[in-house]
């Protein structure tokens, strides 16, 4: 079986992108990553259930807000909670 290295990468690579386009190239790329992603899924016996408890749980852990100033403030009184964008300007 022959090997394949970085040039017949490279080859291949420009030849898709003459074909596809550079417009359809990350959109096939994604729908391969999702098909292996599915295809593995379904050899380990993952099942779609978890996956949406995955989900789940992320979005609850995203919607959850961290905690504002006031709220640090009532908790520890004597800590000083100080906010500030840091601007830096260009050199010439």
């Amino acid at each position: 079986m022959p090997n394949i290295g970085p040039l017949e990468l490279a080859i291949v690579l420009v030849i898709a992108l003459v074909i596809f386009g550079p417009k359809r190239l990350p959109d096939l790329g994604r729908s391969l990553g999702s098909g292996m992603r599915e295809f593995k899924d379904s050899i380990t016996g993952k099942d779609d259930d978890e996956e949406k408890q995955l989900e789940e749980t992320k979005a609850k852990l995203t919607e959850e807000s961290p905690a504002t100033t006031a709220e640090v403030d009532e908790e520890t009184p004597g800590d000083e909670h100080v906010e500030a964008d840091v601007v830096s300007e260009p050199r010439s």
